[in-house]
């Protein structure tokens, strides 16, 4: 492998060390962090001991058994007027679309479960949203006059639509309501809107004559239940997962990467205008985008242990704060869904900014390239061909030939140089003793058969930018996401075909297929090129450069172990071309030299 190929490989193992490392989050807030949580500790304190004794006994005598999560996230239950009139009965109804079913309750008057009609976990179940399911994903918080903090996601509403399922169809829309009555026509209505084609839900809460009830007219509405992971490695899944907000034309993300002396829980809060707020794992994602004025978003992450353990549990909250405006009504526009381009972006056109396509310095590119070529390409083709692999090879031969232009120049420079090893040999043999002379002949060769020896660097370099985002944009789009090609069955994840009697560092105790093939390929085309420079097989140039054909491969197969096979494939496919491209090169130069010899 030349050098120019060996900076370009190195330079993307050092790029990816760097991000792992500049995406640990900033801990200059936590100080603050800790003085808002204990605030809001001790209004949650105040209100259980003015609670009536008689109200805390029935909800322990009716409350059923939880897990340890929710009893981590339990809430101060509503107390002065808003416990007044609550149903006693926990009620569900079921809404059926072509993309999902979901499950809203009217404890929290909100979704309680969200199962998603075509995509399925890595274990062949459906993709189920919420973590938990006991009561609504969203919560509306406030403060009343009365000194109570109040949550709605531990209200139990009325169900004002009657009956218990609907099915919504192509091109139907349907409303389903729940109300708090509060007494001499005061109430707090929710009514949401379904359409059957799209994950979108639009909600209306109208605040009736209670608007001056609630401590300067504010409320937080928010998704307060953690999404669940689909993917078979948790670990990769939590790399991708955390809370964001999209404000004054930029996306900002809270990322809790590791436990710290906060207990591994980090807050952010933000005031002015907020355009959307999230949750998102790797391929899943809820958004919350007002409809009416904003004054601020809140976001929170904890861990339950360090974030490299599988058991670690993720928990992330995303919360918009509202004035109710004079009219009492206060409307969302909400996503509960895949990260799928074409959905989200309909949903808001940088909503798809929260998948990774590229490191932050290159987004200039990155995010053209994928969205104006990458994407359209898979949309259009999969119209013809359903195989997602095949689509795969198809591309990297495309950007093959379009890269083609770039890669012939760097080829053809690699081997006009291995035609004049001969000659560059016997000019290190004659000045050996003479390091100057021996420069300036070898310098001479190179003028006089018309060869520069960094023809080949440019070139390279110009390739790295579609490289670096088709190495980030394949490990973290859903594009390919279980989409199965010869023995893999999904191609956004490792297709491990080996299984190790103990665990190498780094490596782990299982190699994937696509991967050793890739890295076959990658030896060979570093054999195909490694004399191209370094100016003969016995300096000490050539020795390293003889090393680095075999350890720059090895040293691959352990960084793409663990991504998704689809990304190997595209290496794998990109470097056969390569080496028959050279070999053809190869060929026709050596052609050349002999003619010009005779």
């Amino acid at each position: 492998m030349d050098k120019n190929t060996v900076i370009g490989f190195s330079l993307i193992f050092f790029l990816m060390i760097g991000w792992f490392y500049f995406t640990m989050p900033s801990e200059e807030e936590l100080a603050q962090q800790r003085r808002d949580q204990a605030i809001q500790d001790s209004l949650a304190q105040i209100e259980q001991q003015m609670q009536p004794e008689e109200q805390v006994q029935q909800e322990e005598t009716q409350a059923p058994e939880v897990s340890i999560t929710e009893r981590r996230d339990e809430e101060p239950v509503a107390a002065g007027m808003f416990a007044q009139n609550q149903d006693t009965v926990q009620t569900h109804f079921r809404i059926e679309t072509p993309l999902y079913t979901a499950v809203f309750t009217n404890k929290g008057a909100g979704p309680s479960k969200f199962r998603l009609s075509d995509h399925m976990t890595w274990s062949g179940a459906h993709v189920q949203m919420i973590e938990d399911t006991t009561r609504s994903a969203y919560n509306t918080g406030f403060l009343t006059t009365e000194n109570y903090n109040v949550e709605t996601r531990n209200i139990l509403f009325d169900q004002v639509t009657p009956g218990t399922s609907a099915a919504i169809g192509e091109g139907d829309t349907k409303e389903l309501s729940y109300s708090l009555d509060l007494g001499d026509g005061r109430q707090l209505v929710y009514t949401y809107t379904f359409n059957g084609d799209n994950y979108e839900i639009d909600l209306d809460i109208k605040f009736v004559g209670i608007r001056e009830y609630i401590v300067g007219s504010s409320i937080d509405f928010g998704w307060n239940s953690p999404l669940n992971f689909t993917e078979k490695d948790p670990v990769q899944e939590a790399l991708a997962t955390s809370a964001y907000f999209y404000a004054g034309g930029e996306l900002e993300q809270l990322k809790v990467s590791k436990l710290d002396e906060n207990d591994g829980y980090l807050e952010r809060n933000v005031n002015g205008s907020i355009r959307w707020v999230a949750t998102k794992t790797k391929f899943f994602a809820q958004l919350i985008k007002p409809m009416t004025e904003t004054d601020g978003a809140s976001l929170s992450g904890q861990i339950t242990g360090e974030a490299d353990n599988p058991n670690t549990d993720h928990r992330y909250t995303a919360a918009i704060t509202s004035d109710i405006p004079t009219d009492g009504v206060v409307s969302y526009n909400l996503y509960v869904g895949p990260m799928k381009y074409y959905d989200v972006k309909d949903f808001d056109e940088h909503a798809f900014d929260m998948v990774e396509v590229g490191y932050g310095w290159l987004r200039w590119f990155s995010d053209p390239f994928v969205r104006f070529v990458v994407i359209p390409f898979f949309t259009f083709f999969s119209g013809f061909i359903s195989n997602y692999g095949v689509l795969v090879i198809i591309f990297a031969a495309m950007v093959k030939l379009v890269l083609s232009p770039l890669t012939i120049k760097s080829y053809k420079s690699m081997a006009a140089m291995r035609e004049l090893q001969p000659q560059m040999k016997e000019i290190q043999e004659k000045y050996k003793d003479n390091p100057q002379k021996q420069q300036k002949a070898t310098m001479d060769l190179y003028r006089k058969n018309k060869v520069n020896p960094l023809g080949g660097c440019l070139p390279m370099l110009l390739q790295f930018p579609i490289l670096i985002t088709l190495w980030r944009f394949f490990q973290n789009s859903i594009l390919l996401r279980q989409e199965s090609f010869l023995w893999v069955n999904d191609l956004s994840a490792p297709d491990y075909i080996i299984n190790l009697p103990f665990s190498i560092p780094f490596l782990g105790n299982q190699i994937a297929g696509l991967v050793l093939l890739m890295t076959a390929s990658m030896m060979m085309q570093s054999k195909l090129t490694g004399g191209a420079s370094g100016g003969g097989g016995s300096n000490p140039m050539a020795q390293q450069m003889k090393i680095m054909q075999y350890f720059l491969p090895i040293m691959l197969l352990f960084v793409f172990n663990h991504f998704a096979s689809g990304l190997s494939l595209y290496y794998l496919i990109f470097n056969v071309l390569s080496i028959v491209q050279q070999l053809y090169i190869n060929k026709s130069t050596h052609q050349a030299a002999l003619q010009k010899a005779s």
